[in-house]
């Protein structure tokens, strides 16, 4: 058995942008600013687990398969009793879970039981006391967990519902990370058109990942360059003309029986890092550089998944990182005069 909790957050809209108007619930209007302040600060994710699986090894095949297909993984908990990986996508976060105790056990107190829903939220503490006044059956009281996680279960209309704050590594230093929200941002694709037959695979991939990141259609340029080599020199082209929050550079070398791909691959790759160190855009890899044919069409989007894919979400990622860097310099600076 195994355990796969989907995690859903709300991705596109600015929950803020429609503060002025209401929704219409029967006969009587609410105004969206009462639902903001009273859920928006507190509920972070919604997660629905399903217990498949006892141990670690057993998850395996199912973390393989979703990191193919293009989740990223961004943490991990290990304890005696359970495993569990989050994996981040466009929509949101998977959660794979393995555990040797009941799902319904009460008695395992390392980690949180599991219930019909989980309720990530941003303060545990101020949860409880909430939900402690209302009508609802309380299953097990707030504790903390072995992985550091803080939570309490409830029962409320026949449903099992566990409240928890993770203890993220991130929250823990206080760090700074990208998302996957793509909403404003501009990107361009540089393709070789050498090897297009693996190439424009690749650019669909990426393509498909900048428009599940929320990416308009006219906010990305599509550059084609005769081969590899010269995808660095149209890179640093577009990288310099500041309309871009980051660009994807694809290509496709295949080694021969001469040094030329060696050769080829140590320039393309020399080129890029240093087009993107030294204009300061994020540039996303996503040139092949592979033996045989083979393992190309395995990278393009058949048993490794889609490398393509994968550079456009760390072009997404990149360009949100950037942005927040830029803010956090701006405000330290701020806060030093």
């Amino acid at each position: 058995m195994w355990a796969i909790g989907l995690v859903f957050r709300r991705g596109g809209e600015n929950p803020h942008s429609r503060a002025k108007e209401g929704l219409e619930w029967g006969t009587q209007r609410m105004d969206v600013r009462d639902l903001r302040l009273q859920w928006a600060p507190m509920i972070r994710t919604l997660i629905v687990p399903r217990v498949l699986g006892k141990t670690q090894e057993e998850l395996q095949p199912a973390l393989e398969l979703f990191r193919a297909l293009g989740a990223v993984l961004v943490d991990e908990r290990h304890s005696n009793d359970a495993h569990g990986y989050q994996l981040e996508v466009p929509g949101g976060t998977l959660e794979l879970v393995a555990t040797s105790v009941s799902p319904i056990s009460e008695s395992a107190a390392s980690i949180p039981p599991i219930s019909d829903l989980g309720v990530d939220v941003s303060d545990v503490d101020g949860a409880w006391e909430i939900v402690r006044k209302r009508d609802v059956k309380v299953l097990r009281e707030i504790a903390d967990a072995a992985d550091g996680s803080r939570f309490f279960t409830v029962e409320i209309s026949g449903m099992r519902v566990t409240f928890l704050t993770y203890a993220s590594k991130k929250d823990a230093a206080d760090g700074l990370e990208g998302n996957l929200q793509a909403q404003g941002k501009r990107f361009a694709m540089i393709v070789a058109r050498f090897n297009s037959f693996i190439t424009e695979r690749l650019l669909d991939g990426a393509l498909l990942a900048l428009r599940q990141s929320g990416a308009a259609k006219d906010h990305i340029t599509i550059v084609r360059v005769p081969g590899s080599f010269e995808i660095p020199s149209a890179a640093r082209q577009l990288a310099e003309s500041r309309k871009y929050d980051a660009i994807v550079c694809i290509g496709c070398l295949l080694r021969g029986d001469t040094l030329h791909y060696d050769v080829i691959a140590n320039e393309v790759t020399r080129g890029i890092g240093q087009s993107a160190q030294e204009t300061g855009v994020p540039h996303a890899f996503g040139v092949l550089t592979c033996d045989t044919l083979e393992q190309a069409i395995d990278r393009a989007g058949l048993k490794a998944g889609n490398k393509g894919y994968e550079a456009g979400l760390a072009a997404v990622e990149m360009a949100s990182l950037r942005g927040k860097v830029a803010a956090h310099t701006t405000s330290a600076t701020a806060g030093k005069q």
